[in-house]
């Protein structure tokens, strides 16, 4: 039988990080997270992902996927995967609003590639804003290994709440 192993997770206070982003824009409050002023959603600490790019209507997150993300067959469950389009794609469109105007993810569509493991190392999903219009964006992202292999693809769209 194998070892057990343990994982801790801790994380800062998503309703302070909250408070702290208001009154930034999409593009501000991203870039203040990549800079660390503004600690990262606990969602991505639970992940293992992190921000790693921004730009104004594009993001990259990466992630570091492990034995944790694995699913009863034995590869990274494909939630890991969506996570992360879900993560990049929301954010690319978050990049371009103002002030004071959220969104939401309305549906997401991904497409596996290849499967990913532990072994698989480094995964980049860099997404970009296609349109954001007054009450509808949509999105779309490619998933990568750390050679550039294609690993999925993706779209979104979101609500916009002015």
């Amino acid at each position: 039988m194998s070892a057990e192993r343990t994982r801790t997770v801790t994380w800062a206070d998503p309703l302070d990080a909250l408070e702290r982003m208001r009154g930034l824009s999409g593009v501000d409050a991203l870039r203040a997270i990549l800079r660390g002023d503004i600690p990262a959603p606990p969602i991505a600490v639970t992940m293992n992902i992190w921000l790693a790019e921004v730009e104004e209507g594009r993001v990259v997150f990466e992630g570091d996927p492990g034995e944790f993300h694995y699913n009863p067959i034995g590869s990274v469950h494909g939630g890991f995967a969506a996570t992360l389009f879900d993560s990049a794609m929301g954010c690319a469109v978050h990049s371009k609003l103002p002030a004071g105007v959220g969104y939401a993810t309305l549906d997401l569509h991904v497409r596996y590639t290849r499967p990913i493991s532990h072994k698989t190392g480094l995964v980049r999903c860099e997404a970009r804003a296609v349109h954001v219009g007054k009450t509808i964006a949509t999105a779309e992202a490619d998933l990568t290994d750390a050679r550039g292999r294609l690993l999925g693809h993706g779209t979104s769209s979101c609500a916009i709440f002015r």
